[in-house]
């Protein structure tokens, strides 16, 4: 989102934001705010007044941005989850018979596009009744539990 923001505003205004440090630091966390916000909306606006100042005055960034525009930007990313799902499979010798339910874990698995792809992949839809940025400490409390005999 970032390298889409920049390209753009350098493409309208001719103004290169990736040598001012404040100003990438704020696209950085417009970009995390729209992403986010992406998971459960299927358009966001990204507002950011004041990005830069030029002797007409200052610039900003008024742009909207779809989940299909952002899927479009993160493809490459999103394919790549391709390879570990392929190779857990292969390592613990399991087609996607032997699964019984898929758990997405870490804050990425919000996204729309990653849970579609773990679905199509394995043919049933992720569990989503834990939370994706807990599901790892909660696993880990268990497994210490098994391991210290409860």
């Amino acid at each position: 989102i970032v390298q889409w923001l920049v390209k753009d505003f350098k493409d309208t205004e001719g103004i290169d934001l990736t040598t001012d440090n404040q100003a990438l630091q704020r696209l950085t966390e417009a970009a995390e705010k729209a992403k986010v916000e992406l998971s459960n909306l299927t358009q966001t606006s990204i507002n950011l007044p004041f990005i830069s100042l030029t002797p007409e005055g200052p610039k900003h960034i008024e742009k909207d941005l779809t989940r299909a525009k952002f899927e479009e930007l993160c493809s490459d990313l999103i394919d790549r989850c391709r390879i570990p799902i392929q190779n857990a499979l292969k390592d613990a010798e399991l087609s996607t018979d032997g699964i019984d339910q898929n758990v997405l874990v870490g804050g990425s698995t919000r996204i729309p596009a990653v849970q579609e792809l773990v679905e199509k992949l394995l043919g049933k839809k992720p569990n989503q009744t834990v939370n994706p940025d807990e599901v790892v400490a909660v696993g880990a409390a268990v497994q210490a539990g098994v391991l210290g005999g409860e």
